[in-house]
């Protein structure tokens, strides 16, 4: 007799599975074939299968609770908002820090060492130039002194001695971290106690009858020391100090820029989020504007135009601070340094006539520092800065001269600086032809009425005419100072003034898309 299996189907398990079917037993109470073992186990899925399906089931749970509903949507898109909102502040946080960090980094450290460098090596050249004043007209040991250059020279040598150490203590505690400007200090702190034990001496001799040669051959180790090394040292501390500040200058400029282009960036991605919140509700909820991600919106757009103005005007501040203010401040201290160094050189020819060719081509080299004319003499400087000054005054791109008052020349910025940097260039003419009065008196043997003139204060002397250019040149200084300062208060001002408003209108927007939001999520409860 033969058994077939019956072709009635039995309803799923629960699980989703067929229910096994009874095992049938061939005749003859034979075990299964093959095939019949094969086919018994198709039902079970092998174990990769089962993962695969549990990823599908977990994606569409995903979709279902973040995307696949309204609700879902609605609230997947306002945590985009608050997200990037979020990141858009926190942005503007840290940029504004920095901006503050690095205002009190020029204001507090970068600007004022590299003055203090400046001035050190003006007040090196001025203490010398004292020294040598006071040995022209002290007498001997009183007999016959100018009392009134006398005096002055004693006074303002004590101030220039004063100034040397407050700047040294100053750029003490700038240098440091930076081994190579500390050695620079440590050395010119050495050789300035050198050079005040020279000079010490030297007053001393002058201060005996029969002296004046003696003070003189110390006068001159003293006066080698300073050109030798202190005024390298200090030149190259300005440099130093100068190259550090145009470094931070530009690498603050260059984060400025990066910070603002990912502050629109980001301000368009919100923008644009806000934008696609709205058109959603409008499609989903037949209605034209949310009141709510519409004020977000304006919130977000003022916010992004805020935070714009505070990056640009501090990038554009710390311009006009360094580059249009600071950058002549640099180059007109250099310029005083300078002159009060050739000033010097004037009296030193008056004092030691064994050096007098090596005084006057010092003098000469100074002036070409100032105002540069290519292949000048002594005896041709004159005529040659009149001509090439007439030539600038008709075209102010003329460059038939050099120097560092073409440096201010070329950087003219502010109201009334052009003026002011044109008189301390006739000025200079005025004292430069004083100068060659001086030697003309010399040549004709008339030295004490050359030294009467070259240190005499009454007006028409050559101290006058020096003090009227340093004046002049003064002027011009504290122009650009002023600015300075005001260009960073202003950039100051930028981060504290407009900064509070940004991040406040950020934190609005996003409050605001939640409550316009709130309304919307209700109906779905």
């Amino acid at each position: 007799m033969t058994i077939t299996a019956g072709t009635v189907q039995k309803p799923q398990t629960e699980g989703g599975e067929q229910p096994r079917q009874p095992a049938v037993t061939p005749p003859g109470g034979g075990s299964p074939g093959p095939r019949q073992r094969e086919g018994a186990r198709t039902g079970d899925p092998g174990p990769g299968l089962r993962l695969r399906q549990q990823a599908v089931a977990a994606r569409a749970a995903l979709r279902r609770r973040f995307w696949a509903t309204v609700p879902a949507r609605l609230r997947l898109l306002r945590a985009a908002t608050a997200l990037l909102a979020t990141a858009l502040a926190a942005l503007l946080l840290l940029a504004g820090l920095a901006a503050t960090g690095t205002w009190d980094g020029v204001a507090d450290r970068d600007a004022p060492r590299t003055t203090s460098a400046a001035d050190l090596n003006l007040a090196l050249n001025d203490m010398d130039a004292q020294a040598a004043n006071i040995l022209l007209s002290s007498g001997d040991a009183g007999k016959g002194r100018l009392t009134t250059p006398y005096d002055k020279a004693v006074g303002f040598y004590g101030t220039a001695r004063r100034e040397i150490g407050h700047d040294l203590r100053t750029l003490a505690v700038a240098a440091q971290g930076d081994r190579a400007d500390e050695k620079t200090v440590e050395n010119l702190t050495d050789d300035f106690a050198e050079y005040q034990e020279l000079i010490g001496r030297t007053l001393a001799n002058d201060g005996r009858t029969g002296g004046k040669a003696s003070a003189l051959v110390d006068y001159r180790r003293a006066t080698d020391l300073l050109q030798g090394r202190l005024l390298p040292a200090s030149r190259t501390l300005v440099s130093s100090n100068d190259n550090a500040f145009d470094a931070e200058y530009n690498a603050a400029r260059s984060t400025l820029a990066a910070q603002l282009a990912a502050a629109v960036a980001l301000g368009i991605l919100l923008l644009a989020g806000l934008v696609a919140l709205q058109w959603y509700l409008a499609c989903r909820f037949r209605r034209i504007l949310n009141p709510g991600v519409l004020a977000a919106t304006v919130c977000t757009l003022l916010a992004v135009i805020l935070g714009a103005q505070m990056l640009s005007a501090s990038a554009e501040d710390l311009r006009g601070a360094r580059r249009d203010a600071f950058d002549s401040v640099v180059a007109l201290s250099r310029a005083r340094a300078i002159a009060y160094d050739a000033n010097a050189d004037e009296s030193r020819y008056l004092l030691d006539p064994q050096r007098r060719d090596q005084y006057a081509d010092s003098f000469l080299a100074k002036s070409q520092k100032l105002y540069g004319i290519q292949g000048a003499t002594l005896s041709t400087y004159d005529s040659g800065l009149a001509t090439t000054w007439r030539v600038y005054e008709s075209d102010h791109h003329d460059l038939r001269f050099t120097g560092e008052f073409r440096r201010e020349l070329d950087n003219i910025t502010f109201p009334g600086e052009r003026s002011a940097a044109e008189k301390t260039v006739e000025t200079y003419a005025v004292y430069q032809r004083d100068d060659r009065r001086i030697r003309a008196l010399v040549a004709a043997g008339e030295e004490r009425e050359a030294t009467e003139f070259c240190m005499g204060w009454e007006p028409g002397t050559s101290n006058a005419h020096f003090g009227a250019w340093m004046a002049a040149l003064d002027k011009v200084t504290d122009i650009n100072r002023a600015h300075f300062t005001a260009s960073v208060q202003a950039g100051r001002s930028a981060v504290s003034g407009l900064l509070p408003w940004a991040a406040g209108l950020l934190l609005a927007a996003m409050l605001l898309t939640v409550l316009g939001l709130r309304p919307r999520l209700a109906e779905f409860r």
